[in-house]
């Protein structure tokens, strides 16, 4: 699982269901990945993503193995292929936070076991199931059809692309709205890729612009994410709130959104900087359950992935 797109629809799905029941009877699934070992390789640090996967993982009677790449990155003492076919003789799955899509791709290329991206520069499939699962809750529905969602920031990172990617798929409105300079701009690909899976769904779409409040009109969800992400060089930091102050979600661009939207944020969050403190902390605000629901989205991707999207894991 590349990216969300590695994914089809139905299976996007069936992650849903499953997770929804494991949220709700997590005693049913004690033991269902017993004897089975995760392997989370960590070049990025996080505190969701390392938690939620060893916590999952042993929810489900399994085991999950912590192995920081920061200081002995992959391809350096051995080839990635090498390093790929090697894990696939240890361990059942295989979970990768890096720097580049790079290293996804190979590892995924060459590995017999599920390799799932836990985040890179291009995407962060697993952010978007916890996502899709958050506004199911929210919505009391999983036919997510002329729902519009809003993004606005930084365009130029992994969120953006795999939420345009996830609107393509599965069906919904995505406008995205960042500043208009070629360091925010969305990758030429992402957009040609977006393009291509709109001739293979239908009821989505996807609009790239410069204006927050446009953007964020009518959303049903208002979504951002950290202006400051890991790799950003501090010294970068004042250059990029004056250009991206414009873009803060505030009480008063929440107002534009429907009446009962929602606001997302990936966390980690700086109050002050991508939204205000009244946002993230007000009633409209589903950023707890999101984190939340990386466990459960989570422990079901990894069940379907090892089992096979075939098993029948709901009784």
């Amino acid at each position: 699982v590349k990216t969300i797109a590695s994914l089809s629809k139905d299976q996007v799905l069936k992650v849903l269901s499953v997770a929804a029941d494991m949220k709700a009877t997590p005693q049913k699934y004690l033991q269902l990945l017993r004897q089975r070992t995760l392997l989370m390789l960590f070049e990025k640090p996080s505190l969701r993503t390392r938690v939620s996967f060893e916590t999952g993982m042993t929810q489900l009677g399994g085991h999950a193995i912590y192995y920081n790449i920061a200081d002995s990155p992959l391809g350096k003492k051995e080839s990635i292929q090498d390093t790929a076919r090697v894990l696939s003789r240890y361990v059942d799955a295989v979970t990768a936070r890096v720097f580049t899509r790079k290293a996804v791709d190979e590892l995924a290329s060459n590995a017999t076991i599920p390799v799932v991206n836990a985040l890179d520069d291009f995407a962060h499939p697993c952010q978007m199931l916890a996502d899709l699962l958050t506004i199911a809750e929210v919505r009391k529905t999983t036919n997510f059809s002329g729902m519009k969602l809003a993004f606005v920031g930084d365009c130029q990172n992994n969120m953006t692309y795999d939420l345009m990617r996830l609107a393509c798929l599965m069906g919904f409105n995505i406008h995205v709205a960042g500043p208009d300079s070629k360091d925010f701009e969305v990758e030429w690909t992402v957009v040609k890729e977006c393009e291509a899976m709109l001739q293979k769904t239908s009821g989505g779409s996807f609009k790239i612009g410069h204006d927050r409040d446009a953007a964020i009109k009518d959303a049903d969800v208002v979504y951002c994410d950290s202006w400051m992400s890991y790799g950003i060089p501090p010294a970068d930091r004042a250059e990029r709130l004056k250009a991206l102050m414009p873009f803060q979600v505030t009480g008063k661009t929440m107002d534009l959104a429907a009446k009962d939207s929602i606001f997302m944020n990936c966390l980690p969050a700086m109050r002050g900087e991508e939204q205000t403190a009244e946002v993230i902390d007000g009633p409209k605000s589903v950023v707890w359950d999101q984190a939340e629901n990386r466990l459960h989205a989570q422990k079901a991707l990894l069940s379907l992935l090892i089992l096979g999207f075939d098993s029948k894991l709901l009784h």
